[in-house]
């Protein structure tokens, strides 16, 4: 073997031992334990908001009858990373929620917009709830296309902010026809796939029993 092939051996080995520390670090994060009156603010896009289906049969509607706490819809269909970084200030005063799920930058991916700058938002929106000391909960959203499956960012921020992460819910519900209303929104049963993961999350990370 020679030694460019054991280095680029070596450098790949690496790679997937970061990439494996990354997702423990993120999957093993805890949430601070939410009291019975806490409420949870769903902020987001169209996905949060529940295009596709009715708006009982939307994800935070259903998540608020899982974990028996008040869950707020704060999704805007069309809405871009930029745009929520600017809204979210505001919803975070006026509802001062306990704990934050941010499920954001599916329309940045359709747009095409750049990556970094996404990224760099989802950043500033999880600073915000934690300065006004709110939890957060980051929701991965995945590219469009044939392969479905999310940037790699979603994950490096949760390991990099420690907070925790679902990245498979989503990417699971779009996946699978029967689980979507169109190319890019889920369905009812879709979205109740999703609020039982977030509920699953938030169960695992003592968030509620």
């Amino acid at each position: 073997m020679t030694i460019t092939r054991k280095k680029l051996l070596i450098f790949g080995m690496l790679t997937i031992l970061a990439s494996a520390v990354l997702m423990a670090c993120s999957s093993s994060a805890k949430s601070p334990r939410l009291a019975g009156h806490a409420l949870i603010l769903a902020f987001g896009d169209s996905l949060t908001f529940g295009t596709g289906a009715t708006p009982a049969e939307s994800y935070p509607a259903v998540l608020e009858r899982l974990v028996g706490r008040r869950v707020v819809n704060s999704g805007v269909p069309g809405e871009v990373t930029g745009e929520g970084l600017s809204r979210l200030p505001g919803v975070l005063e006026r509802e001062k929620p306990a704990l934050l799920i941010l499920c954001h930058g599916g329309n940045d991916l359709l747009r095409r917009l750049d990556r970094q700058q996404t990224a760099d938002n989802l950043r500033a929106m999880i600073r915000l709830a934690r300065e006004r000391g709110v939890a957060v909960v980051l929701i991965a959203v995945p590219s469009p296309g044939l392969a479905l499956s999310p940037p790699p960012f979603y994950r490096d921020i949760a390991a990099e902010m420690k907070i925790p992460i679902e990245e498979e819910a989503l990417t699971d519900v779009l996946s699978d026809g029967a689980l979507k209303s169109d190319y890019i929104h889920p369905n009812a049963a879709g979205y109740r796939r999703l609020a039982a993961s977030i509920a699953a999350l938030l169960k695992k990370g003592g968030a509620v029993e």
